[in-house]
């Protein structure tokens, strides 16, 4: 299971390692940002601190990705 919003953002990115490149940390440590908390990733959440270059390096490349779109997704009760 991939998590969001992190997972959407690496696949604009086109993958772990340009994503890595642009936020200055390993691939692995992108690939935890789309694990399961409960498997040791963030659930999805993309540190914020890594947000500001994740955001220039998008607007660079001319990648859709804005600063809503980091918000956590929310489960609704059915």
């Amino acid at each position: 299971m991939r998590c969001e919003p992190a997972n959407t953002i690496i696949k604009k990115f086109k993958g772990l390692k340009p994503l890595a490149e642009v936020t200055n940390v390993k691939a692995h440590t992108v690939m935890r940002w789309r694990m399961p908390k409960e498997k040791g990733g963030t659930g999805g959440v993309v540190p914020h601190w890594h947000i500001p270059a994740i955001l220039e390096a998008a607007k660079e490349r001319g990648l859709d990705i804005r600063p809503s779109d980091f918000a956590p997704v929310m489960e609704t009760a059915a």
